[in-house]
């Protein structure tokens, strides 16, 4: 019989996993664009990810929008789906449309 699963199982990936060691209240600000930079410095400094930078700073903030669901604002939300473009803008990367 398998264990029951924590109801904090987001929590203990983001703490044990080979994620990004991320600065205090990131997804806090208010600011797409020092969301973006955030993650860009904190993808580029952690010795935990294990992919390029460019792919643990989006699959970091993609984990944060899916954890938080429909309890995210959707002004939150905006400024989040902004950060993305951000991020691309920040790696050098093409936008998809």
């Amino acid at each position: 019989m398998s264990k029951p699963s924590s109801r904090r199982w987001s929590q203990r990936v983001t703490e044990t996993s080979n994620a990004l060691d991320l600065e205090a209240g990131v997804f806090s600000q208010s600011d797409a664009a020092g969301i973006a930079r955030s993650l860009k410095r904190s993808a580029e400094l952690s010795g935990r990810r294990k992919s390029d930078p460019y792919r643990s700073a989006m699959s970091m903030l993609n984990f944060y929008i899916n954890r938080a669901g429909k309890r995210l604002p959707q002004q939150r939300r905006a400024i989040l789906d902004e950060t993305k473009n951000e991020l691309r803008k920040l790696f050098h990367r093409a936008s998809s449309a």
